[in-house]
């Protein structure tokens, strides 16, 4: 029984690799990949599924590895001005609510739940509800 749970959980990781691989960034691949691996193959396939759609988000980004140089030229051409953060930039960064400026990314990239901002003259995607850095587009 615990063999065929195993095995059922691996296939179910497998099957899943492309289904997760339009998944935006870590916490959109790790959600569809546990919800798709659960009904695959139980919770078990839902771990699995939420594993390997977080390692493949995480690859893929938010925006995408083939999107992210015409992203970064439309952000340059705006011309936006850079907000001065004293901390690091990098992903999982918090940035305040009410002194930085976020804009919606266009539709044509496929980018529903953030917005993006210029920190230190690097582009980066925000999640708007908590304004935590999710990507650095370079």
């Amino acid at each position: 029984m615990k063999c065929n749970l195993m095995l059922a959980a691996i296939l179910a990781g497998t099957m899943l690799t492309p289904a997760v691989a339009t998944a935006q960034g870590v916490p959109g691949g790790i959600e569809r990949g546990s919800r798709e691996g659960e009904r695959a193959a139980g919770p078990v396939g839902g771990v699995i599924g939420g594993v390997v759609g977080g390692v493949v988000g995480g690859v893929n980004g938010v925006l995408g590895i083939d999107q992210r140089p015409r992203f970064h030229s439309y952000v340059v051409e705006r011309h936006h001005p850079s907000y001065a953060y004293d901390g690091d930039v990098r992903v999982g960064a918090d940035l305040p609510g009410d002194s930085v400026t976020y804009y919606d990314v266009p539709q044509e990239y496929g980018v529903r739940d953030y917005r993006y901002t210029v920190v230190n003259g690097r582009t980066v995607l925000v999640d708007p509800r908590t304004h935590r850095i999710v990507e650095i587009v370079e």
